[in-house]
Order: structure tokens, then sequence, then C-alpha cells
């Protein structure tokens, strides 16, 4: 008489990866209803899980790539989907992955797609924006406290580098709201459903109001906001001052003793491209 079979176990959310299991029908509808993904398009999913989302997605777009930490969760996915043509399985770390090595020659460009783990959601992001010209578009669930910094407009607590980096290149909007509940284990915080288009996806008009850098790059915009940022009651005078003068922000047209969280993009922008000139002097 042969063993009983063995049964395996089922996967277990694990903290070190940040794992929470998207498991509520209505609220999958509703992603997989904003993505609107269809045969003519290549998504990319980053951290599937278990394929709540996957299995909605695999069958709308033409290709689907899944970007998956978790070597246990692997097996798991590959038996899922073994049928579908359109799937392939990278076992990998989002956060050190060639999003440029998914695109073939003439290829559309990426829709990516994630439910994002909380521990590495804000460096992800950063290193998206830097792959901004092979994406369409991002429909991510994230933290909701990440995602109101992310769509914060000037003059709010939450407006801070965040916003400033990722409204840079992409027109960001919160869609909805996902309670713990629809998650397994249950976060303990709400979270949020954005959409993050670049501005060079947009046409001409919508991307009109955000001026460019001149000679500089995101990373000479990353240290203008993390300094003037980095004292949030003081004034731009006192926390650029290592950086620009008063005169050098005056000619900017910005008033030195306003505050970093009053500044429009655009002014972060200007002042940005005052610091680079102000090096090649």
């Amino acid at each position: 008489m042969g063993k009983p079979l063995k049964h395996k176990a089922p996967h277990v959310a694990r903290k070190r990866f940040g794992q929470n299991f998207l498991h509520d029908p209505n609220i999958i509808e509703r992603i997989i209803s904003a993505i609107a993904a269809t045969e003519a398009q290549h998504l990319v999913e980053i951290g599937p899980g278990k394929g709540a989302l996957t299995e909605h997605l695999v069958s709308h777009a033409g290709k689907l790539d899944v970007i998956e930490l978790d070597r246990d969760l692997i097996p798991v996915l590959e038996e899922k989907f073994l049928t579908c043509s359109n799937f392939t399985i990278y076992s990998s770390d989002a956060l050190k992955f060639d999003y440029g090595s998914l695109l073939a020659e003439g290829s559309q460009k990426l829709r990516l797609v994630g439910n994002l783990p909380y521990n590495i959601s804000t460096p992800l992001i950063f290193h998206l924006l830097e792959n901004v010209e092979i994406i369409e578009d991002m429909h991510f669930m994230l933290q909701k406290e990440v995602v109101e910094r992310l769509t914060a407009s000037p003059g709010t607590k939450t407006y801070g580098r965040l916003s400033i980096l990722v409204q840079y290149l992409c027109h960001a909007e919160q869609l909805f709201i996902v309670p713990p509940g629809a998650f397994n284990p249950p976060p303990k915080i709400d979270s949020a459903i954005v959409q993050l288009t670049p501005r060079i996806q947009l046409n001409k008009s919508s991307q009109s109001h955000i001026q460019q850098l001149k000679n500089a790059q995101l990373a000479d915009l990353s240290f203008i906001a993390k300094a003037a940022f980095a004292q949030r009651r003081k004034t731009l005078r006192n926390n650029l001052k290592k950086i620009l003068t008063s005169e050098q922000i005056t000619q900017c047209d910005i008033d030195p003793v306003r505050r970093a969280e009053t500044l429009s993009i655009n002014e972060f922008v200007a002042l940005t491209n005052q610091y680079v000139q102000s090096l090649e002097v």
C-alpha cells in the first residue's frame, strides 16, 4: 500500500515581504475596470501574490509579465497559469529589475500594475520613475498615506519631495480607497488605488503647465526639494542658504521667506535651474 499523499500547506503571508493578499471580488473588479487592459497591450504586474488580479489581467492583456520575489509563490503561479501562452513569470526583486529588458524592439510601452508592499513602495516608485520613458501608465495599490503624498497639492501637510518628483514626471490621481477587510491578513491602515500617467504620454495641452528642467537632472530637482523641506517650518532662505542666496531665490520670482510647502512644482523647477546655472558660473 502506497504512502498517503502529502498536502502542501497553504502559503502564509510573510511580514518580511510586506504581504497582504487581496481577496475582495468587488475591489478586484473595480481595479480591473480601472485598468481596462486590451489585447494590444503589454502589462507588467509587480508582486502578483496568489494571482487574485493576475487571473483577470491575463485574460485581457496581449502579454502579461509578472515579477515575484517570494520563491514559494512561484510554483503556485506557474501551476495556476500553466496554459496561458501570454504569461511569463520572473523570480526577481522589483527594486532591482530591469524593466527595459521586457520591451521587444518596436513593441508598445509597458502598463504597470501592482499591490505594492508598504515597506518598499516609495523606493520602488523612485526606481520606476527612472524608466518613465518606456511606461504608458501605472496603477498601484498603496498605503493611503503614500497615495495622499503622491497626489498632494501645494499648501497641504502631505505635500513634499515625493509629490514634486512624481508630479513633475506624471499626472497622479487617487482613484478609490480600499479598506483593510479587502486583504488577508488585513493591514492596520486603509489602502488606495493611484493612477500615474507619465506626462510624455499626455497631449501637449495637459503637460504644458509643467515647466521643464534646463541642463538639470531629476536628481538635481530631488536635491533642491529635499533641502527645501529639511525643516518644514523654516523659510527657503534658511533651508537653502548653503545652496542658493536670497538674491538667487528672488531672481526666480520667489520670496525667500516663503516655506517650501507653498511652492508649486514650476517654482521648484525654477530653483533647480537656478542652482544648476550657479554651478556653471
